[in-house]
């Protein structure tokens, strides 16, 4: 009998749920040790210097900061692309503000490689701050 190999997609969708789940723990657990996380890639409030959150610390410090405090984060995938050892969702990301009184809706793509060995090597979100719309829950 042979086991599939866990795919970026697999990975992808497993960050995804436990993020809706608010499993910090599971969520820290798909990352590789070095892994980075882009989110958005580039410069923004979440990351001023643009170079992205690096390690399982910093990707902690980010979990703690900017996905922690939400009522509810949910994704919506239209299209996903697996090449290789990285996918590309495109899709919506509705995050249910602190309060729950308001959401912010992101479009994007968001881009997940995995190691080869069953973790995130990185995790990049394109999205453009700027463009995020605030609406009422």
């Amino acid at each position: 009998m042979t086991t599939r190999a866990t795919t970026a997609r697999d990975l992808a969708r497993r960050s995804q749920a436990a993020v809706r789940a608010k499993d910090r723990a599971a969520w820290l657990r798909l990352f590789a040790p070095d892994a980075i996380v882009q989110d958005p890639v580039g410069p923004s409030p979440f990351d001023a210097s643009g170079a992205g959150h690096q390690g399982t610390a910093a990707i902690a410090a980010f979990y703690d900061t900017v996905i922690a405090p939400n009522e509810l984060i949910t994704f919506e995938i239209d299209s996903s692309y697996q090449c290789g050892d990285e996918v590309a969702d495109v899709g919506v990301i509705r995050t249910v503000l602190p309060g729950g009184k308001q959401a912010a809706i992101v479009h994007g793509v968001y881009i997940y490689r995995s190691n080869g060995a069953g973790q995130i090597a990185a995790l990049r979100a394109f999205w453009e701050f700027d463009k995020a719309e605030l609406v009422d829950v």
